[in-house]
């Protein structure tokens, strides 16, 4: 086996495994129906006598797409997930470009301290935001202290504190895949720019902007695709109004343990993405082909 089918292989191996395999296993039980028993819904392939049986139904999918409940859901984390994406991207892009135009001596603290969150665990850190953004805060009581506010911040259980969490958490993931394509990029190309009378903001626009593409379109699908699911934010920052369907689908699984709604729930959110990962990734690789 050559060394090229090998490393085709090994990432095709992982998708199966990891990814294939659990996702035919909750589209299976999507079909089945909930009952109070381990595990809590019926079998859907059953073997009685020798002979093969199909017990499943679409019966679920028809209740999901029946209750404003669920669809809110849906629109509610495509919409927080593409804000939060945008505000990633408008952050990450000047922080990339600065340590990607840093001195090589530098460079690796600063991309050190994009890296260094990670060595915390995740939910201390959407907690720690909790002390911060809370009516009696940290933000808060230091504002009222110099005057500039006269109450308590509201931030704590809005959708602000959502935004706030989830860039924080995602940025890296969007810095990361920028400052990659930056770094390699042939900065003599800004100055043959500027030699022919090219302004810096004409140089960005016409040089930088579509030579990060590839960088962008990567790193738009690793922050789109898991805050779209994401549960833990919403649920510690986000208030009663904050519907994402991460929390629907935690709340099916485990408290209204109704596994085949949340299976159809966790199919359609594959599903519902989809479309949004097949057109990033056309994008960046029309993207890589004009670089």
């Amino acid at each position: 086996m050559t060394v090229q089918r090998f490393s085709v292989l090994v990432p095709l191996a992982w998708l199966l495994v990891f990814f294939l395999t659990p996702f035919i296993l909750i589209a299976i039980i999507s079909l089945a129906d909930p009952i109070a028993a381990q595990p809590p819904y019926t079998p859907v392939f059953t073997l009685d006598h020798g002979v093969p049986g199909f017990h499943g139904d679409l019966g679920k999918y028809d209740y999901l797409f029946g209750q404003s409940l669920y669809i809110k859901a849906f629109k509610g984390s495509l919409r927080i997930a593409t804000i939060a994406t945008f505000l990633c991207l408008l952050v990450a892009y000047p922080m990339a470009y600065v340590i990607a135009r840093s001195d090589e001596k530098i460079r690796p603290m600063l991309l050190m301290g994009v890296v260094l969150p990670f060595w915390t665990s995740f939910l201390i850190r959407i907690y720690a935001w909790i002390g911060l953004l809370s009516d009696n805060g940290i933000i808060s009581k230091t504002l009222m202290s110099i005057g500039l506010l006269h109450e308590p911040l509201h931030v704590m259980r809005t959708d602000s504190a959502v935004f706030i969490g989830v860039v924080y958490a995602y940025l890296p993931f969007m810095i990361l895949p920028l400052y990659s394509t930056l770094e390699r990029m042939d900065w003599r190309l800004l100055d043959a720019a500027a030699d022919l009378g090219a302004r810096p903001i004409e140089s960005f626009f016409k040089i930088t902007l579509p030579l990060s593409l590839p960088g962008i379109f990567a790193g738009c699908l690793l922050v789109f695709i898991p805050v779209t699911g994401e549960f833990v934010i919403p649920e510690l920052l986000g208030g009663p109004d904050t519907l994402m369907i991460g929390k629907v689908l935690w709340e099916e699984f485990f408290t209204r343990r109704d596994w085949p709604a949340a299976s159809a729930l966790a199919v359609l959110l594959v599903l519902a993405l989809l479309p949004a990962i097949i057109g990033l990734q056309t994008a960046q690789r029309a993207a890589d082909g004009d670089a």
